[in-house]
């Protein structure tokens, strides 16, 4: 459940309450009956991108996974040999 917090207009006690997303706003002040509104602030954790949840939350080294196939480098050309003159 979700926590909001609160400030009195009136007196400006603040204060926090606990409230269901389908709950109305609290509208009176619990020291003074005045008007409170809701302190709107920053989110403290954002998730962005795709697949955030697959590769940000799981660590590398997880017990509960099955190691992945090692896979061997693809080989590379090398430049052809340079001849040398005696």
């Amino acid at each position: 459940m979700p926590t909001y917090e609160y400030a009195c207009t009136a007196c400006g006690h603040q204060f926090e309450a606990f409230q269901a997303f389908t709950d109305d706003a609290l509208t009176k002040c619990p020291e003074c009956k005045g008007l409170v509104q809701k302190v709107y602030s920053n989110v403290g954790v954002v998730f962005k991108g795709s697949g955030f949840y697959k590769t940000d939350s799981r660590n590398a080294k997880s017990s509960t996974t099955s190691p992945s196939p090692t896979v061997a480098p693809t080989p590379t050309t090398s430049p052809a040999p340079v001849a040398k003159s005696d």
